[in-house]
């Protein structure tokens, strides 16, 4: 099983401690599926600053094969954290250099080498997407919280499983699910925090709960939820099944400091 994941990386730097850990929905989506077994790379960009040599060398003793991971003049990607009850906050993020983020034709063809390609709202990589699709590969990608997000409407007939964040189950997740389905979309999937889970197959919904553990951090739940998610999917799961998976895998990721 071999995944790729694109774009955004960055150090999550939390305030109160001044610790910084190596972060980014892609990153830690990639470190997750290494963890349950899959072969995993991240292709992005860091900075040549003290943050981007950390990164690399962070993500490659995870296991994560990084031969595409390039380094730039400028400064690695920064998002400031704040803990409020356990529960991380994100404050100010300072994209760096990759804001400018794009993909060569080495880049594209190394990524047609996997099964499926992963990636995020944040991190600039949504206009390959129909080149993706058109080359084969299989395609997740994670749209957060941002339900109004223009590529909402624009980007699901280039994805087989569409991620939101959300709160509830309720008769508005339903119905986004349902839309977001109806305009390409193979699976849509909402992570509802400590209420658990909610996909879509254009039949039926499917709701999971969460494992109850000791939270200490909420910090890369969500990322590591779609890492069980998709790992589930390649494997042949059925979806009722993945989402357990997803629950699985968030609940060891909330048990400790950082996303991994």
């Amino acid at each position: 099983m071999r995944i790729a994941t694109v774009g955004d990386n960055c150090m999550d730097v939390y305030q109160t401690s001044g610790k910084a850990y190596p972060g980014g929905n892609p990153v830690n989506v990639a470190v997750y599926l290494t963890e349950l077994g899959a072969d995993s790379s991240y292709i992005g960009w860091v900075g040549s600053d003290s943050y981007g040599e950390l990164m690399q060398k962070d993500i490659s003793k995870k296991g994560v094969d990084i031969s595409h991971l390039s380094k730039k003049d400028g400064k690695t990607a920064v998002t400031y954290v704040e803990l409020v009850n356990n529960d991380r906050c994100f404050g100010e993020y300072d994209e760096g250099v990759m804001a400018d983020f794009t993909l060569t034709p080495a880049e594209l063809d190394f990524i047609q080498k996997h099964q499926l390609v992963h990636a995020g709202v944040w991190g600039h990589v949504e206009r390959y997407y129909s080149l993706f699709k058109k080359r084969g590969l299989q395609t997740s990608f994670d749209f957060s919280n941002q339900l109004d997000h223009i590529l909402v409407k624009t980007l699901p007939q280039y994805v087989d499983y569409s991620f939101f964040s959300y709160t509830q189950d309720d008769s508005f997740i339903r119905q986004f699910l349902k839309d977001v389905k109806n305009n390409g979309s193979r699976i849509t999937i909402a992570t509802l925090g400590e209420n658990g889970s909610l996909a879509y197959d254009g039949e039926q919904f499917y709701k999971c709960g969460v494992v109850a553990v000791d939270v200490v951090d909420t910090m890369g739940a969500g990322d590591s939820f779609i890492s069980g998610f998709i790992y589930g999917k390649l494997k042949g799961l059925p979806t009722a099944k993945c989402l357990d998976l997803g629950a699985e895998t968030a609940a060891k990721t909330i048990q400790y400091f950082g996303a991994w």
